[in-house]
Protein backbone atom coordinates (compact mmCIF):
# COMPACT_ATOMS: atom_id res chain seq x y z
CA UNK A 1 0.00 0.00 0.00
CA UNK A 2 1.70 2.93 -1.08
CA UNK A 3 2.27 5.49 1.83
CA UNK A 4 0.07 8.23 1.47
CA UNK A 5 -2.88 6.09 1.27
CA UNK A 6 -2.02 4.67 4.71
CA UNK A 7 -1.80 7.67 6.41
CA UNK A 8 -5.25 8.90 4.74
CA UNK A 9 -6.57 5.57 5.59
CA UNK A 10 -5.32 6.07 9.16
CA UNK A 11 -7.09 9.11 9.30
CA UNK A 12 -10.23 8.37 7.93
CA UNK A 13 -10.39 5.71 11.11
CA UNK A 14 -10.21 8.23 13.23
CA UNK A 15 -12.68 10.55 11.76
CA UNK A 16 -15.52 7.13 11.93
CA UNK A 17 -14.88 6.63 15.19
CA UNK A 18 -15.45 10.33 15.91
CA UNK A 19 -11.82 10.61 17.54
CA UNK A 20 -11.88 14.00 15.17
CA UNK A 21 -15.13 15.14 14.88
CA UNK A 22 -17.40 16.87 12.40
CA UNK A 23 -15.63 20.76 12.38
CA UNK A 24 -12.18 19.97 13.52
CA UNK A 25 -9.37 21.08 11.81
CA UNK A 26 -6.55 18.41 10.97
CA UNK A 27 -3.13 19.70 11.43
CA UNK A 28 -1.02 21.49 9.01
CA UNK A 29 0.56 19.31 6.66
CA UNK A 30 4.25 20.00 7.64
CA UNK A 31 3.21 19.26 11.57
CA UNK A 32 1.50 16.03 9.96
CA UNK A 33 4.52 15.14 8.20
CA UNK A 34 6.66 15.65 11.01
CA UNK A 35 4.29 13.51 13.24
CA UNK A 36 4.53 10.24 10.67
CA UNK A 37 7.89 11.01 9.76
CA UNK A 38 7.45 11.70 5.91
CA UNK A 39 7.44 14.02 3.17
CA UNK A 40 4.84 17.10 3.21
CA UNK A 41 4.49 16.42 -0.19
CA UNK A 42 3.07 12.18 1.03
CA UNK A 43 0.53 13.92 3.20
CA UNK A 44 -0.53 16.30 0.89
CA UNK A 45 -1.35 13.47 -1.38
CA UNK A 46 -3.18 11.81 1.66
CA UNK A 47 -5.15 15.06 2.28
CA UNK A 48 -5.58 15.36 -1.34
CA UNK A 49 -6.67 11.44 -1.49
CA UNK A 50 -9.47 12.33 1.45
CA UNK A 51 -10.65 15.32 -0.04
CA UNK A 52 -11.37 13.70 -3.03
CA UNK A 53 -13.54 11.05 -1.38
CA UNK A 54 -15.39 14.26 0.70
CA UNK A 55 -13.93 12.76 3.77
CA UNK A 56 -12.06 16.37 4.67
CA UNK A 57 -12.27 19.69 3.01
CA UNK A 58 -9.38 21.71 2.03
CA UNK A 59 -8.84 25.40 2.54
CA UNK A 60 -6.20 27.28 1.86
CA UNK A 61 -2.47 26.59 2.28
CA UNK A 62 -3.89 23.07 2.52
CA UNK A 63 -5.28 23.18 5.49
CA UNK A 64 -8.30 20.50 6.03
CA UNK A 65 -11.44 19.98 8.21
CA UNK A 66 -13.58 17.51 8.67
CA UNK A 67 -17.05 18.18 7.41
CA UNK A 68 -20.61 17.28 8.56
CA UNK A 69 -21.05 14.16 6.93
CA UNK A 70 -17.14 13.13 7.14
CA UNK A 71 -17.87 9.93 9.43
CA UNK A 72 -20.34 8.69 6.41
CA UNK A 73 -17.71 9.36 3.76
CA UNK A 74 -14.77 7.85 5.79
CA UNK A 75 -16.64 4.72 6.65
CA UNK A 76 -17.77 4.40 3.01
CA UNK A 77 -14.14 4.43 2.03
CA UNK A 78 -12.71 2.46 4.67
CA UNK A 79 -16.05 -0.33 4.29
CA UNK A 80 -16.33 -0.07 0.80
CA UNK A 81 -15.91 -4.41 0.40
CA UNK A 82 -17.86 -5.14 3.16
CA UNK A 83 -21.86 -6.97 2.41
CA UNK A 84 -24.26 -5.49 4.88
CA UNK A 85 -26.11 -8.13 7.30
CA UNK A 86 -29.68 -6.58 7.51
CA UNK A 87 -32.08 -8.15 10.09
CA UNK A 88 -35.25 -7.39 11.14
CA UNK A 89 -38.98 -6.30 10.16
CA UNK A 90 -40.90 -7.74 7.56
CA UNK A 91 -41.98 -5.69 4.79
CA UNK A 92 -43.43 -6.02 0.98
CA UNK A 93 -41.17 -2.65 0.20
CA UNK A 94 -37.90 -4.23 1.57
CA UNK A 95 -37.62 -6.90 -1.02
CA UNK A 96 -38.24 -4.11 -3.40
CA UNK A 97 -35.71 -2.60 -2.26
CA UNK A 98 -33.18 -5.36 -1.96
CA UNK A 99 -33.28 -6.66 -4.93
CA UNK A 100 -31.91 -3.32 -6.13
CA UNK A 101 -28.58 -3.65 -3.94
CA UNK A 102 -28.30 -7.20 -5.02
CA UNK A 103 -25.43 -9.17 -3.06
CA UNK A 104 -24.35 -5.63 -1.19
CA UNK A 105 -26.50 -6.58 1.69
CA UNK A 106 -27.68 -10.05 2.83
CA UNK A 107 -30.73 -10.70 4.96
CA UNK A 108 -29.86 -12.76 7.87
CA UNK A 109 -33.18 -14.30 8.41
CA UNK A 110 -34.47 -12.98 12.03
CA UNK A 111 -37.66 -11.26 11.30
CA UNK A 112 -39.50 -8.98 13.63
CA UNK A 113 -37.98 -5.64 14.77
CA UNK A 114 -37.12 -7.07 18.42
CA UNK A 115 -35.53 -10.14 17.10
CA UNK A 116 -33.80 -8.16 14.69
CA UNK A 117 -32.45 -5.81 17.92
CA UNK A 118 -31.77 -8.88 19.68
CA UNK A 119 -29.29 -9.90 16.24
CA UNK A 120 -27.44 -6.23 16.05
CA UNK A 121 -26.93 -6.07 20.12
CA UNK A 122 -25.00 -9.34 19.66
CA UNK A 123 -23.42 -8.61 16.64
CA UNK A 124 -25.07 -11.14 14.42
CA UNK A 125 -26.01 -7.99 12.01
CA UNK A 126 -24.46 -5.13 10.63
CA UNK A 127 -28.06 -3.26 11.01
CA UNK A 128 -31.92 -3.76 12.01
CA UNK A 129 -35.08 -3.00 10.53
CA UNK A 130 -37.13 -1.40 13.07
CA UNK A 131 -40.96 0.36 13.33
CA UNK A 132 -41.61 0.80 17.35
CA UNK A 133 -43.15 3.28 19.03
CA UNK A 134 -41.37 4.20 22.80
CA UNK A 135 -44.25 5.14 25.48
CA UNK A 136 -42.11 9.13 25.00
CA UNK A 137 -44.15 8.38 21.43
CA UNK A 138 -40.89 8.72 19.49
CA UNK A 139 -40.22 6.31 16.35
CA UNK A 140 -37.30 3.87 16.80
CA UNK A 141 -34.72 6.47 18.13
CA UNK A 142 -34.95 5.21 21.67
CA UNK A 143 -34.55 1.48 21.30
CA UNK A 144 -31.73 2.13 18.43
CA UNK A 145 -29.87 4.83 21.26
CA UNK A 146 -29.98 2.14 23.90
CA UNK A 147 -29.54 -1.00 22.33
CA UNK A 148 -25.96 0.22 20.57
CA UNK A 149 -24.77 2.43 23.16
CA UNK A 150 -21.03 3.38 22.76
CA UNK A 151 -21.24 2.13 19.33
CA UNK A 152 -22.01 5.20 17.74
CA UNK A 153 -25.85 4.83 16.48
CA UNK A 154 -27.47 5.48 13.76
CA UNK A 155 -31.16 5.42 12.26
CA UNK A 156 -31.42 4.90 8.17
CA UNK A 157 -34.70 6.21 7.24
CA UNK A 158 -36.44 4.30 4.45
CA UNK A 159 -40.53 5.31 4.50
CA UNK A 160 -42.99 6.02 6.74
CA UNK A 161 -46.14 3.10 6.03
CA UNK A 162 -49.64 3.05 6.91
CA UNK A 163 -50.64 0.44 9.13
CA UNK A 164 -54.64 -0.34 9.77
CA UNK A 165 -57.30 -3.01 9.65
CA UNK A 166 -57.27 -5.29 6.87
CA UNK A 167 -61.14 -6.83 6.57
CA UNK A 168 -63.18 -8.95 3.72
CA UNK A 169 -64.67 -6.42 0.96
CA UNK A 170 -67.40 -4.87 2.18
CA UNK A 171 -66.49 -5.31 5.96
CA UNK A 172 -69.16 -7.54 7.04
CA UNK A 173 -68.77 -6.69 10.76
CA UNK A 174 -68.83 -3.26 10.36
CA UNK A 175 -65.30 -2.90 12.16
CA UNK A 176 -63.96 0.73 12.72
CA UNK A 177 -61.21 0.54 15.08
CA UNK A 178 -59.50 -1.79 17.87
CA UNK A 179 -62.01 -1.37 20.46
CA UNK A 180 -64.17 -3.27 17.75
CA UNK A 181 -61.66 -6.20 17.75
CA UNK A 182 -63.40 -8.27 20.85
CA UNK A 183 -65.13 -11.10 20.18
CA UNK A 184 -63.24 -11.76 16.61
CA UNK A 185 -60.94 -13.64 15.15
CA UNK A 186 -58.10 -11.87 14.91
CA UNK A 187 -54.76 -12.94 12.79
CA UNK A 188 -52.06 -11.86 14.29
CA UNK A 189 -48.02 -11.19 13.93
CA UNK A 190 -45.51 -13.15 15.91
CA UNK A 191 -44.38 -11.80 19.63
CA UNK A 192 -41.71 -9.19 19.65
CA UNK A 193 -42.82 -8.49 15.78
CA UNK A 194 -43.03 -4.13 15.13
CA UNK A 195 -47.18 -5.29 13.80
CA UNK A 196 -47.90 -7.11 16.79
CA UNK A 197 -46.10 -4.35 19.46
CA UNK A 198 -48.62 -1.78 17.46
CA UNK A 199 -51.91 -3.82 17.79
CA UNK A 200 -51.03 -4.45 21.52
CA UNK A 201 -50.35 -0.68 21.98
CA UNK A 202 -53.97 0.63 20.51
CA UNK A 203 -55.69 -2.77 21.90
CA UNK A 204 -54.37 -0.84 26.07
CA UNK A 205 -55.23 2.33 24.64
CA UNK A 206 -59.29 1.05 24.26
CA UNK A 207 -59.21 -0.55 27.46
CA UNK A 208 -59.15 -4.55 25.77
CA UNK A 209 -56.16 -7.20 27.35
CA UNK A 210 -54.43 -7.94 24.10
CA UNK A 211 -54.09 -11.83 25.88
CA UNK A 212 -58.06 -11.57 25.15
CA UNK A 213 -57.52 -11.95 21.47
CA UNK A 214 -58.05 -15.37 19.71
CA UNK A 215 -57.15 -16.11 16.21
CA UNK A 216 -54.16 -17.53 13.86
CA UNK A 217 -50.30 -16.00 14.81
CA UNK A 218 -48.16 -15.90 11.50
CA UNK A 219 -45.19 -15.08 10.22
CA UNK A 220 -45.58 -12.30 7.52
CA UNK A 221 -47.63 -9.04 6.42
CA UNK A 222 -48.74 -11.46 3.58
CA UNK A 223 -49.36 -14.54 5.48
CA UNK A 224 -51.96 -12.42 7.80
CA UNK A 225 -53.93 -10.69 5.21
CA UNK A 226 -54.10 -14.48 3.38
CA UNK A 227 -55.87 -15.32 6.49
CA UNK A 228 -58.39 -12.49 6.03
CA UNK A 229 -58.65 -13.21 2.49
CA UNK A 230 -59.73 -17.25 3.08
CA UNK A 231 -61.62 -16.41 6.12
CA UNK A 232 -59.97 -17.84 8.67
CA UNK A 233 -59.99 -15.03 10.36
CA UNK A 234 -62.19 -11.86 10.54
CA UNK A 235 -59.68 -8.92 10.63
CA UNK A 236 -55.97 -8.58 11.53
CA UNK A 237 -53.53 -5.22 11.69
CA UNK A 238 -51.16 -4.98 9.14
CA UNK A 239 -50.27 -3.15 5.71
CA UNK A 240 -52.22 -1.24 3.14
CA UNK A 241 -49.74 -2.83 0.47
CA UNK A 242 -51.17 -6.49 1.06
CA UNK A 243 -54.55 -5.70 1.47
CA UNK A 244 -55.54 -4.59 -2.65
CA UNK A 245 -54.07 -7.52 -4.31
CA UNK A 246 -56.49 -10.03 -2.98
CA UNK A 247 -59.22 -7.62 -2.58
CA UNK A 248 -60.07 -7.02 0.94
CA UNK A 249 -60.75 -3.11 2.21
CA UNK A 250 -58.54 -1.41 4.62
CA UNK A 251 -59.49 0.66 7.41
CA UNK A 252 -56.88 3.12 7.88
CA UNK A 253 -55.03 3.47 11.55
CA UNK A 254 -51.56 4.48 11.92
CA UNK A 255 -48.51 5.60 10.21
CA UNK A 256 -45.16 4.53 11.43
CA UNK A 257 -41.59 5.14 10.66
CA UNK A 258 -39.59 2.35 9.09
CA UNK A 259 -35.99 2.63 9.66
CA UNK A 260 -32.81 0.60 10.06
CA UNK A 261 -30.77 1.10 13.01
CA UNK A 262 -26.84 0.58 12.87
CA UNK A 263 -23.83 0.99 14.59
CA UNK A 264 -20.93 3.63 12.94
CA UNK A 265 -19.25 1.14 12.08
CA UNK A 266 -21.58 -0.25 9.58
CA UNK A 267 -22.44 3.01 7.24
CA UNK A 268 -19.84 2.17 4.64
CA UNK A 269 -21.42 -1.08 4.46
CA UNK A 270 -24.88 0.56 4.11
CA UNK A 271 -24.15 2.71 1.66
CA UNK A 272 -25.53 0.76 -1.60
CA UNK A 273 -29.21 0.67 0.52
CA UNK A 274 -28.93 4.72 1.01
CA UNK A 275 -28.20 4.96 -2.92
CA UNK A 276 -30.67 2.54 -3.61
CA UNK A 277 -33.50 4.33 -1.14
CA UNK A 278 -32.94 7.65 -3.22
CA UNK A 279 -33.40 5.92 -6.69
CA UNK A 280 -36.50 7.52 -8.43
CA UNK A 281 -36.83 3.98 -9.95
CA UNK A 282 -37.18 2.03 -6.62
CA UNK A 283 -39.02 5.09 -4.72
CA UNK A 284 -41.61 5.24 -7.70
CA UNK A 285 -41.82 1.51 -7.38
CA UNK A 286 -42.45 1.56 -3.59
CA UNK A 287 -45.11 4.21 -3.64
CA UNK A 288 -46.94 1.89 -6.51
CA UNK A 289 -47.72 -0.39 -3.25
CA UNK A 290 -49.77 1.76 -2.13
CA UNK A 291 -49.66 3.03 1.90
CA UNK A 292 -45.99 4.30 2.07
CA UNK A 293 -44.64 7.67 1.92
CA UNK A 294 -40.92 8.46 0.64
CA UNK A 295 -40.75 12.07 1.39
CA UNK A 296 -37.88 12.03 4.04
CA UNK A 297 -36.61 8.52 2.33
CA UNK A 298 -32.47 8.59 2.71
CA UNK A 299 -32.31 10.53 6.00
CA UNK A 300 -29.55 9.33 8.05
CA UNK A 301 -29.68 10.77 11.78
CA UNK A 302 -26.65 10.45 14.18
CA UNK A 303 -28.32 9.44 17.41
CA UNK A 304 -25.44 10.49 19.17
CA UNK A 305 -26.05 13.73 17.87
CA UNK A 306 -29.53 13.58 17.66
CA UNK A 307 -28.76 15.91 14.66
CA UNK A 308 -30.15 14.15 11.40
CA UNK A 309 -26.86 14.29 8.74
CA UNK A 310 -29.05 14.05 5.30
CA UNK A 311 -32.67 15.47 5.02
CA UNK A 312 -34.28 15.36 8.43
CA UNK A 313 -37.03 13.75 9.84
CA UNK A 314 -39.62 13.98 12.92
CA UNK A 315 -39.49 10.82 15.12
CA UNK A 316 -42.76 11.75 16.39
CA UNK A 317 -45.38 10.09 14.55
CA UNK A 318 -49.39 11.66 15.62
CA UNK A 319 -51.21 9.97 13.73
CA UNK A 320 -50.88 6.85 15.72
CA UNK A 321 -51.54 8.80 19.03
CA UNK A 322 -54.45 10.32 17.42
CA UNK A 323 -55.57 6.46 16.74
CA UNK A 324 -55.08 5.62 19.94
CA UNK A 325 -57.04 8.38 21.04
CA UNK A 326 -59.98 8.25 19.27
CA UNK A 327 -60.41 4.42 20.08
CA UNK A 328 -60.04 5.17 23.81
CA UNK A 329 -62.69 7.40 23.14
CA UNK A 330 -65.12 4.64 21.82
Amino acid sequence: MARYVEIAEQIAHRIRTGELAAGVDLPAVREHAREHATTTSTVARAYGYLADHAIITLGDRRRARVPADGAIAAARLLDADRVFRLAGSDDPALQLLLDRVGPAVVPVGTRGSFQGLRALARGDADGAAIHLRHYTGAYNAPYARALLRGRHPHLLHLWRREQGLIVPAGNPHHLTSPADLAGRLVARREPGAGTRVLLDQLLLATGTGPHTLQGPQLDSHLEIALAVASGIADTALGLRATAADLGLDFIPLAWEFYDIALPGAALGAARPLLTAITDPDVQAAITALGGYDLTTAGTLTDLTSSIPTARGADRHDPSLGAAAATAAGR
